[in-house]
């Protein structure tokens, strides 16, 4: 039995500042689950662009609002509370927050949890 409280992440090596986003990492692979769960912040007012080559992330809004965009075709997607949408097709694409969103994620494989995007936007693959 596994049980994180966010206040124990909160300054630690999994709590990773990506500069449009703070990801406190809840469930890394170190905890052998075959996941990784994350509590983000998307910050108001922010772009990323991402692109998760390596990894499969749904990701369930539980507070705010704002859009993803995917690149492949453009589509605008509306992103509030209530609102999951899946990265099932490794899907390069931008977030966007109106105000701060607060976001569940998860990420197939697991990260190991001190991981930030690089140039395109994809986090590396933990071979180890």
């Amino acid at each position: 039995m596994k049980v994180v409280a966010l206040k124990d992440v909160i300054g630690t090596s999994q709590d990773v500042d990506g500069g449009t986003w703070n990801s406190r990492r809840l469930i890394v692979k170190k905890d052998g689950m075959g996941y990784s769960v994350h509590d983000t912040i998307i910050r108001a007012g922010t772009e990323t662009h991402i692109w998760y080559k390596h990894h499969l992330e749904s990701v369930y809004c539980i507070e705010g609002e704002g859009e993803v965009v995917t690149l492949k075709d453009q589509k605008t997607w509306p992103i509030e509370q209530g609102v999951l949408y899946a990265l099932d097709e490794h899907d390069e694409h931008l977030l966007r927050a109106k105000t701060d969103m607060r976001m569940i994620c998860v990420f197939n494989p697991p990260i190991s949890g001190d991981e930030i995007h690089d140039e395109d936007g994809v986090y590396p693959v933990d071979e180890s």
